[in-house]
C-alpha cells in the first residue's frame, strides 16, 4: 500500500461481512425492463433485494423502491465487469486472486460500480482495478515484497497498539494494504477482526478484495472524496489517484508513476469498451 495510505484512523459505518458466508440462495436476477410488485424478490450485485412497491427500471442498489435483503449465494453475477474480461486483464495474476473472489467480496458495498449510468459504473470498476493491477503488479503479488520493511507498518502510539506482532500488518492484497490502524478500521467495517489476524488478507481472496473495497468506498485518503466519490460525481480517474497516493504522485511529485496509472487504466478501458472519460490525471 502506497505510503500516502498510511493516514489517521477513520471511524466508519459497517458494512456487510465480506468474511460471513451468504446463507440464502439468490433469487432471480433483476432485470431493468422488467415490472415488479411489492414483494417480489430479486438478486443483484450478490445480495437479495424485496420490492417495496411497484417498480421497473430502478437500480436495487441505488434507488429507494427495494430493501435489502441481504448477500446471497448461488446466483449469477451482474457485477459490470465480466469473467473473460477480468482474465483478459489480469493474464499472469498470481492464482490466489480469483474473479468469484471479486464477487463475493461485493455484497460489502452494492453500491460499488453499481451507480449511475452504465459508462460510469464500467469506468469506476475499470479505475478500481487499475489500481490493483499497479500495486500488486498484475495482481502477481499477495503480500509486499520487501520483508525488512514489515516492522514499520505498526503504529505503536494507537491505542490497540499491533496485538499480531510488529511485523504482521505488511502490505497484503490488491493494493497492498497495510498498517495496523487501517487493518483495524477495515475489520471493524466488515465485521471481521483483521487487527488481531491480519493474515486472513492473504488467505481468504474474497477477504483481500473486501479491504481493497472498504479503502475504495470509504476513505479519502489525501484527497477530498473517496474514490467511489470520484468515479461517481465525475471528478474522474486523476481524483482516484490523489485519493490513494496523491500526497506522493499529484501536483508534479511524480509524473511517470501517475502516466503508468493513466496508460493502465486506458487499457482495461479498452478491455472493458468503455471510454476512459475526462479528469486523467492530478
Amino acid at each position: 500500500m502506497p505510503a500516502a495510505l498510511a493516514a489517521v484512523l477513520v471511524t466508519v459505518a459497517p458494512a456487510a461481512s465480506a468474511a460471513t458466508p451468504a446463507t440464502q440462495p439468490c433469487a432471480p436476477l433483476h432485470s431493468p425492463t422488467a415490472d415488479y410488485r411489492a414483494g417480489d424478490t430479486v438478486s443483484h450485485h450478490g445480495r437479495n433485494w424485496s420490492a417495496k412497491w411497484w417498480t421497473r427500471g430502478e437500480n436495487p442498489a441505488a434507488g429507494s423502491a427495494w430493501a435489502d435483503r441481504g448477500a446471497c449465494t448461488g446466483g449469477v453475477s451482474d457485477f459490470v465487469i465480466g469473467e473473460e474480461e477480468f482474465d483478459a486483464i489480469f493474464p499472469d495474476r498470481d492464482p490466489f486472486y480469483t474473479y468469484q473472489g471479486l464477487i463475493d467480496a461485493l455484497h460489502a458495498y452494492p453500491r460499488f460500480a453499481n451507480v449511475g449510468t452504465p459508462q460510469t459504473r464500467a469506468r469506476e470498476a475499470a479505475a478500481f482495478l487499475t489500481h490493483a493491477d499497479f500495486e500488486s503488479v498484475g495482481l502477481k503479488y499477495v503480500k509486499e515484497i520487501n520483508e525488512a520493511n514489515y516492522w514499520r507498518k505498526c503504529d505503536d502510539t494507537q491505542p490497540f497498539g499491533c496485538p499480531a506482532g510488529r511485523e504482521a500488518y505488511y502490505g497484503r492484497g490488491p493494493i497492498m494494504f497495510s498498517w495496523n490502524f487501517n487493518y483495524k478500521a477495515a475489520g471493524d467495517a466488515l465485521g471481521i477482526d483483521l487487527l488481531n489476524d491480519p493474515w486472513l488478507v492473504e488467505r481468504d481472496p474474497s477477504v483481500a478484495w473486501a479491504t481493497a473495497l472498504w479503502y475504495w468506498n470509504t476513505q479519502n485518503g489525501p484527497g477530498t472524496m473517496t474514490s467511489h466519490d470520484a468515479m461517481v460525481g465525475g471528478a474522474g480517474f486523476g481524483e482516484t489517484i490523489r485519493s490513494l497516493n496523491g500526497a506522493l504522485e499529484c501536483d508534479g511529485g511524480n509524473p511517470a508513476s501517475v502516466a503508468a496509472r493513466v496508460e493502465r487504466y486506458e487499457r482495461i478501458t479498452g478491455i472493458v469498451g468503455v471510454a476512459p472519460g475526462s479528469g486523467l490525471t492530478c
